[in-house]
């Protein structure tokens, strides 16, 4: 099956469309820009889905559902919010056979519909703060687009905030930040940077925008998650105040943040090599494939029994599949499992029976260990573990062995297309320089990580004083 896939060094952006594909992950639909999520692909979005709404509600956050439809004076309201978002609008004119009193904006994002809501939802400062999550679909008209990656409609959720002061505003900022990246370590085994994005990269309508940045196989940038510390400016668009304790009317401080199908993507180019998809174990949909394996016919029925009395000893672990097909050989099946990424692959044969024992093979690295049979239920569980961990330490280790502290512009000139990667850099904080530098290389500042340590020294760009040095890499 991987005969299928295009090799990575040959072609990443043809590699990454064969995973898609051969995976049965995702494919186009007859819309330009627009996706057709197979099962195998939702059923990652469901992992991650479930995960981070846990996450959530962990942090007392509730769900929620608003309109898709806007109507267009909403936009209109916040100024920067409607420039930003402008290029991007699928507006309907028409509907039911008769043209529309006022056209109607498809939901690019919820800040509009949602603040002319909890105008209605808002009074006093008992009613704060408010806590709202959606899981929604959004549609932006993307011009050049990628499966999962961008697409002009995409699955995402969506965190709405309501504060009544702006440094509980700001907290929530941080901690929802906090909340990303501990997803994309933890479960998607993909280390990432946090930090606030510069005002030209800064969410539309946003006071300051948060990211996590993460490294992909061809040393570029990918956006995962973004949070936004949107001051006032939704609330006085809307006029959402609030009473004080005092008696006072005040407007109250927001906040968004959101991540999408995105992290699809980003876990297929962290993570997977020629062979096929690699998946962290507790994104997996079925984390372990037993495959019982027989020569005769008459050996089916014991090899079957045999694999689903594995299977009960590993009732801890949700999704184990007993892959007893008589239609396919252990082969195909071998290079099936190992393409669409099951993390733990269990063989089991008649000789393996006879002698007590069955056959382990990981993913990620090939490698097969014989265990004896009734030792199962303990090793798989914890050889999941060690996968997740490996992936997450080879993941970090290609981002360490990628990132480069450079203070010569025309030197970073050369190597931001190759080798690529991570450029620590000084610069100023001008939007002259920063704008120069995406102008002449399309590398921007992905963000201004938070653990960059205080250094004084000159701007890359212009030779000004620098405070610090902060992350310049192309992206998608």
């Amino acid at each position: 099956m991987a005969k299928n896939i295009t090799p990575r060094a040959e072609d990443y952006s043809r590699w990454y469309n064969d995973i898609i594909s051969q995976a049965q992950l995702a494919e186009h639909a007859p819309v330009k820009g627009c996706m057709v999520i197979r099962p195998n692909g939702y059923a990652i979005w469901e992992k991650m889905q479930a995960a981070l709404d846990r996450m959530f509600k962990e942090t007392g956050h509730v769900n929620a559902y608003f309109p898709m439809f806007i109507p267009e004076s909403f936009l209109k309201k916040e100024a920067e919010h409607v420039e930003g978002f402008s290029p991007e609008l699928a507006v309907v004119t028409h509907a039911g056979g008769a043209k529309l009193e006022e056209p109607l904006v498809v939901r690019p994002t919820s800040e509009t519909i949602i603040w002319n809501t909890y105008r209605n939802w808002i009074q006093s400062w008992r009613d704060l703060p408010l806590l709202i999550n959606q899981w929604a679909n959004v549609v932006r008209w993307e011009l050049r687009t990628r499966l999962f990656l961008r697409t002009t409609e995409f699955l995402w959720q969506e965190g709405h905030t309501a504060h009544a002061t702006e440094g509980e505003a700001h907290e929530e900022t941080i901690r929802m930040l906090g909340v990303y990246a501990r997803f994309a370590e933890e479960f998607m085994a993909m280390p990432v940077l946090k930090g606030p994005k510069t005002d030209a990269e800064k969410f539309a309508g946003a006071v300051r925008t948060y990211s996590i940045e993460a490294m992909m196989q061809d040393r570029k940038a990918l956006q995962a998650g973004t949070s936004h510390d949107l001051g006032q400016n939704f609330a006085k668009a809307f006029d959402v105040t609030y009473q004080d304790s005092e008696g006072k009317r005040e407007h109250v401080w927001a906040t968004s943040w959101g991540v999408s199908t995105r992290l699809v993507g980003a876990l297929i180019m962290c993570h997977s090599d020629d062979d096929g998809l690699v998946l962290p174990p507790k994104l997996a949909p079925m984390p372990c494939v037993i495959v019982p394996i027989w020569m005769k016919d008459e050996q089916k029925d014991e090899m079957t029994a045999a694999a689903e009395g594995i299977k009960a000893d590993l009732n801890g672990v949700e999704g184990v599949t007993v892959d007893a097909r008589d239609q396919y050989k252990p082969g195909w099946k071998f290079a099936e499992w190992e393409l669409k990424g099951v993390p733990v692959r269990i063989e089991v044969g008649p000789r393996d029976m006879a002698q007590g024992q069955v056959t382990l093979v990981r993913r990620d690295t090939k490698a097969k260990e014989t265990i004896p049979r009734e030792a199962v239920g303990k090793r798989v569980p914890e050889l999941l573990a060690e996968i997740q961990a490996a992936l997450y330490q080879r993941a970090l280790a290609f981002r360490e062995a990628n990132s480069h502290q450079l203070d010569d512009y025309a030197e970073f000139k050369k190597q931001v297309d190759e080798p690529g990667g991570f450029f620590w850099m000084p610069w100023c904080g001008g939007a002259p320089c920063e704008a120069k530098v995406k102008e002449e290389t399309k590398a921007t500042i992905r963000c201004l990580p938070f653990d960059a340590k205080a250094e004084a020294g000159s701007c890359v760009v212009c030779g000004a004083p620098s405070e610090r040095r902060v992350v310049w890499a192309k992206a998608y």
